[in-house]
């Protein structure tokens, strides 16, 4: 597993690392929020589920776009988009494990029809949780992400690295969470 570096302790760059098994990853490194673009630092630092804030940020539902998944066991995991439904715009590249014992079936089957991202899941079902981002970063995208985000050219990109859990502290799902660049017409979407 990867690891970044932060006042002594190890971050993991996990699910993501998981998808790069035997190819280098990008070049990330973590950065402080207040480094961040203000566009980046609204989107990314708190403490609420991403597509939430990405749908009242973008005034629009939000689809999932599954590139690739595997589960083993009742572990699940998924590289993902997250693409607006209005415009199909990419908002969100992401890696997810999600840990399907401590969902219920019916929310299980919703996981894994893998077209309702997990904050949806985990909202119009009420399902109690917190979110605790470990660490924010900074990326310079690999082919892989360009070619998912539609990018051309690699430029900085911001992401966090965050842990859902349940209300007793068992974990709901490991996420890390890259935005793409936003223009400032999309920031007053």
């Amino acid at each position: 597993m990867n690891y970044l570096r932060l006042h002594g302790r190890k971050v993991p760059l996990f699910p993501l690392s998981d998808f790069y098994e035997g190819k280098n990853l990008p070049e990330i490194s973590l950065v402080d929020p207040d480094e961040m673009p203000e566009i980046c630092r609204n989107l990314l630092v708190h403490q609420n589920d991403m597509t939430p804030t990405l749908e009242r940020h973008f005034n629009s539902r939000i689809k999932l776009k599954v590139i690739h998944s595997v589960q083993v066991g009742l572990l699940y995991k998924r590289e993902v988009l997250l693409v607006l439904e209005k415009n199909g715009q990419c908002v969100e590249f992401g890696a997810i494990q999600i840990h399907l014992s401590n969902f219920i079936p019916s929310h299980r089957a919703l996981i894994l029809e893998n077209r309702i991202p997990l904050g949806t899941i985990l909202h119009m079902n009420r399902i109690p949780h917190i979110s605790q981002p470990s660490a924010y970063i900074h990326v310079i995208p690999d082919p892989a992400i360009l070619k998912a985000l539609g990018l051309e050219q690699p430029q900085p990109l911001f992401g966090r690295c965050n842990t859902l859990k349940d209300l007793d502290g068992w974990p709901l799902a490991e996420v890390v969470e890259i935005i793409p660049p936003l223009t400032i017409s999309e920031e007053k979407s």
